[in-house]
């Protein structure tokens, strides 16, 4: 039999501790389906960048701001503190070290960088990008906007040496790309991340176990599809910082 093929498009932020748990419980759900339930389907994964903090609210170059005063001053300390434990709860339980140590910085950057390992080597390359970047954030408390840190993520995943991914890094290719998706994704409505969206047509909002991925993908094996085109379950975590701009 034939694999069916699924796209998946996720969009997110590197600055999102929901999208990195989004991605981790997505690539549970894939693995287990694939190795375990041995599904007849096979998947593209395709990143779209999204950015929840503009440039208007931390302009590049500016101080920096630690990622937990960033959040109480934007969402409020009680919001926050749900929003913490929430994430933590996960971590614990994952094994994951994922904590808000470190500093707030803009994505673009780190966008650039995955758009590009796409562009040379597609999922198989753009993958390791993505979970470096997040790693780095979200695990390690480093700054992504870094360039340095950045390209040492280049570097350790085969993408290009340290000093080509710096040159390209210091350039402004794929800069205009990485804006006009951004923008793409608020046109079609989208406000928060993460977001799957599966074969273009149909959408998975907020951080999603990897229970609820397994049953889409099951039905996606047996053909059945909801009528509505959007699959929907109760989130594990808070929704103010995965479902809002943090700096409407």
């Amino acid at each position: 039999m034939t694999n069916r093929v699924v796209k998946l498009t996720i969009v997110n932020d590197f600055v999102c501790p929901n999208c990195c748990i989004g991605q981790h419980e997505l690539l549970t759900a894939i693995s287990h389906c694939k190795d375990t339930l041995k599904l007849p389907l096979s998947f593209e994964l395709e990143h779209m960048p999204f950015r929840l903090v503009s440039d208007a609210c931390l302009p590049e170059g500016t101080t920096k701001v630690d990622k937990s005063t960033f959040y109480e001053k934007r969402i409020g300390k009680d919001k926050f503190t749900t929003f913490e434990n929430a994430i933590s709860k996960w971590a614990n339980e994952k094994g994951i070290p994922i904590s808000f140590r470190g500093v707030m910085s803009q994505s673009t950057r780190a966008h650039r960088l995955a758009l590009k390992a796409g562009k040379i080597g597609g999922q198989k390359l753009q993958l390791p990008i993505l979970c470096g970047v997040f790693k780095a954030n979200l695990e390690e408390s480093k700054d992504i906007a870094d360039i340095d840190v950045l390209a040492e993520i280049a570097e350790c995943t085969g993408m290009m040496t340290k000093d080509e991914a710096i040159k390209f890094l210091e350039s402004e290719e794929l800069e205009k790309e990485v804006n006009q998706m951004c923008e793409k994704a608020r046109t079609i409505g989208i406000t928060g991340v993460p977001m799957t969206i599966i074969d273009g047509r149909w959408a998975v909002s907020g951080g999603q176990s990897s229970d609820v991925f397994v049953q889409i993908f099951k039905k996606l094996a047996a053909a059945g599809i909801s009528p509505s085109g959007v699959y929907s379950a109760p989130s594990p975590f808070p929704a103010p910082v995965m479902e809002t701009n943090i700096c409407a």
